[in-house]
């Protein structure tokens, strides 16, 4: 099982010295993954969670790809309404020839009512946009003079009835966000039933989970996977691996914008994380 790590490419200590040293610090970890955010207009709802500067993710990962040598770089998640499909498509195939193969595109609806209005988009019509955008996505990807071999692996967020079928139907692995491994295995179960309805292969399971360290043990019944003692977390993630995880990314930002002023905390969170999974140091 790989791990990841979502960096904060948003926020008042984000800069682009900061995501150097974050990509170095995710890299010579050891780490699989190297995934950003996106969002494009910093509306009201938006920079209540993700203040700007915000710096835009095929952008930020392709100055990123060229300052690292190993990691996989990804979205996590891309909001699909946001750009014309074949521009994303452009993009994205461009991204992974020039990073070697590396690009994983994780990509769900999107939830910000204003920044939908701000781009000129609907949102109650998001979910059937994604569905659009994906299905010209792979349509794209087929023609491979124009776009490479198409072989961009396909993160899909969302926890919906109609998330999970988009998974199903045009996704190479499922991709909660911040959920209880309860909730996540539930998740499964309905995704193995959407797939045997539809007939399609069950896709793979790469989740992404908060990483915030306690110096005691939280109580079960209080958390989300992820946070707690390094004992709790390290359990998680063989919960995850027997659950099917083929990826696992630790995302150790908590929600305070004033985070990204202080990397060394999740830095140091990362290194222990790290230590206890055995993963070698670069």
């Amino acid at each position: 099982m790989e791990l990841g790590v979502n960096v904060p490419n948003f926020g008042p200590g984000t800069n682009p010295a900061r995501l150097r040293d974050w990509a170095r610090v995710v890299e010579g970890l050891g780490y699989d993954l190297l995934m950003v955010s996106d969002h494009v207009v910093i509306t009201p709802d938006v920079a209540e969670q993700y203040p700007a500067p915000f710096y835009e993710p095929f952008t930020t990962l392709s100055w990123l790809a060229g300052i690292t040598e190993r990691v996989r770089l990804g979205t996590t998640v891309l909001i699909a309404p946001y750009r014309h499909p074949l521009l994303v498509a452009r993009m994205a195939a461009n991204l992974d020839q020039l990073s070697g193969g590396r690009l994983v595109l994780g990509v769900a609806a999107g939830w910000a009512r204003r920044e939908f209005e701000a781009l000129g988009q609907d949102h109650a019509r998001r979910g059937h946009q994604t569905d659009e955008v994906l299905a010209a996505l792979r349509n794209a990807w087929a023609d491979t003079v124009d776009y490479g071999d198409g072989t961009i692996p396909i993160w899909i967020g969302g926890s919906s009835t109609p998330a999970l079928r988009r998974t199903v139907r045009y996704g190479d692995a499922w991709h909660p966000l911040r959920q209880t491994v309860t909730q996540m295995s539930d998740g499964l179960d309905r995704l193995r039933t959407l797939a045997t309805e539809q007939g399609r292969p069950v896709p793979g399971f790469a989740p992404r989970i908060l990483l915030r360290l306690t110096d005691d043990p939280l109580p079960e019944q209080d958390r989300i996977a992820g946070e707690g003692s390094v004992e709790q977390v390290i359990a998680d993630l063989d919960v995850l691996r027997k659950l099917g995880a083929q990826s696992v990314v630790l995302d150790p930002f908590a929600g305070d914008p004033a985070e990204t002023e202080r990397p060394e905390v999740a830095w140091q969170a990362l290194a222990t994380i790290a230590a206890h999974r055995g993963l070698e140091t670069t």
